[in-house]
């Protein structure tokens, strides 16, 4: 059975429709939707941000190695993604797996806790996005509130939202670039000096017993949150050219790209300072208070004050396109919603450039209520907000990516598809296992991933079963008033 397309129960009951719902086909391909998923990661600020709290909370001189871990993980959750993906083809992905081989109950509860996980990066990330800005503009002299530059900011990205694809591909793909040359710059460079004071120690970083040393589940719990938003290629596939083989390609490319590269960069970071002394240095920088200087520090070591210049700025943009590409991602998971019926029919209306333009207004609605309280109480943005709402995401995709392993499996058992064990049985099984543990490693350290109380944990934590019960709960409303307004309609 494949799935296509689907249309809305609301727009079956109705003779014909005045309004666009269709998004533009063909328009994105695998380059487009691989500069959509590594903004979603934001790699600077993912380095920036994970590199020194995995070495001195999590494994040390042995983070570089839990990357490539997370991201065999990862590999083996994509090999069933992938083969869902060329059955159920559609822009909902989580939704739509989930959908097919549960039921539109357990789906509608996915997609909620997909807009939960999104939504939520997304306001962490405009936290940091205007704390670094700010802090940015305050070096030149120049006072700004980081509420006031997150608010501007969501108004120039609804803007470029509510436009069409390929120019919101085109504005990534420079931002990204951007910030991936300096990593990589920086990396090369040590690289090819022999690495620092302890040269090149491969074994340190990679061999078993370094990356098992200290508390290796939280560099796993920080490799996490710096791989979030792989899973977003397969939200494009009704705009992709080709979607069976484009959102395969692009969902094993951006898996290896971002593991090898954010193990690399790391692996970089350790060896110049020396895996004896990593530990101590990430240390220290968490204390003084600026934990980027864990970071910039070497890059202004090695290139000299423009490069810190230059890194601050790009660590800027580099937060506004995981923006941008969340933006992306939540407008097509309520336009998809509201195909299917769970959301109002406005919501699936396009503008004429085929994008989302209402789900874009209801998306920076939502980024405005989720940011405004910590604005109006005046709590620090990094330290709550990003802290906070970071911390709930990887929690709730975390669950999602489980749902979606087990939908593979329900899926093609139900289907009875001949052959192909290891995509539609063995990987999704083994993969939801591996989730598992990962899970259970970020629920026992979630209260130092957050940096708050443990109250503040719990609370954070049960907004995730919450968000799950509460779509199930409004699907089933939403199939009690379409069943209601059938029977109207045949009376």
């Amino acid at each position: 059975m494949s799935i296509s397309n689907p249309e809305s129960r609301t727009a079956e009951s109705s003779p014909r429709q005045e309004h666009s719902t269709a998004l533009r086909a063909g328009s994105i391909g695998v380059l487009g939707i691989l500069f959509f998923v590594l903004s979603a990661q934001a790699p600077l600020t993912g380095i920036v941000g994970a590199a020194p709290l995995a070495a001195a909370l999590g494994n040390g001189a042995g983070a570089p190695g839990a990357y490539l871990i997370v991201g065999v993980v990862i590999v083996i959750f994509a090999v069933g993604f992938v083969a869902m993906s060329r059955k159920v083809q559609t822009n909902g992905a989580f939704y739509a797996y989930v959908t097919a081989a549960f039921g539109r109950k357990t789906g509608a509860g996915a997609a909620w806790l997909a807009l939960l996980a999104y939504s939520t990066v997304q306001a962490a990330m405009y936290g940091l996005y205007g704390a670094a800005c700010s802090g940015l503009l305050a070096s030149a002299g120049i006072t700004v509130p980081w509420w006031l530059l997150a608010l501007v900011t969501m108004a120039g990205v609804q803007v470029l939202g509510s436009m069409n694809i390929e120019l919101g591909a085109r504005v990534l793909a420079v931002l990204v670039g951007l910030e991936v040359a300096i990593l990589l710059m920086f990396g090369f460079s040590v690289l090819f000096k022999g690495g620092g004071p302890e040269g090149l120690d491969f074994a340190a970083s990679f061999a078993p017993e370094a990356i098992a040393s200290g508390a290796p589940g939280v560099a796993i719990m920080f490799a996490v949150a710096s791989m979030f938003g792989f899973e977003s290629t397969a939200i494009y596939s009704a705009e992709a050219k080709d979607p069976h083989r484009t959102v395969a390609r692009a969902t094993y490319l951006s898996v290896g790209i971002i593991a090898v590269f954010f193990s690399f960069i790391t692996w970089m970071l350790v060896s110049f300072y020396g895996p004896s002394h990593v530990v101590d240095a990430a240390g220290a920088a968490l204390e003084s208070g600026d934990a980027t200087s864990f970071v910039i520090g070497p890059i202004v070591e090695m290139f000299g004050p423009w490069a810190g210049v230059t890194a601050g700025v790009l660590l800027v943009t580099s937060l506004l396109a995981g923006i941008i590409a969340f933006h992306n991602g939540i407008n097509r998971y309520l336009h998809s919603l509201a195909l299917r019926g769970s959301m109002p029919a406005v919501v699936a209306r396009t503008n004429r450039h085929r994008a989302p333009a209402v789900a874009a207004w209801i998306q920076t609605g939502v980024a405005v209520l989720l940011v405004a309280p910590f604005a109006l109480l005046g709590l620090d943005p990094v330290l709550t907000l990003f802290s906070w709402f970071s911390g709930l995401a990887v929690a709730a995709l975390l669950v999602l990516y489980m749902l979606c392993s087990l939908a593979v499996v329900g899926y093609f058992r139900r289907e009875r598809v001949a052959g192909q064990h290891w995509q539609t049985l063995i990987a999704p099984a083994l993969a939801s296992v591996l989730l598992a543990w990962v899970l259970y490693l970020v629920v026992s350290n979630f209260t130092s991933l957050i940096g708050g109380s443990a109250e503040t944990a719990a609370g954070l934590l049960a907004a995730v079963p919450v968000v799950f019960l509460a779509g199930v709960l409004v699907e089933i409303r939403v199939e009690k008033r379409v069943r209601i307004l059938e029977l109207e309609l045949a009376g």
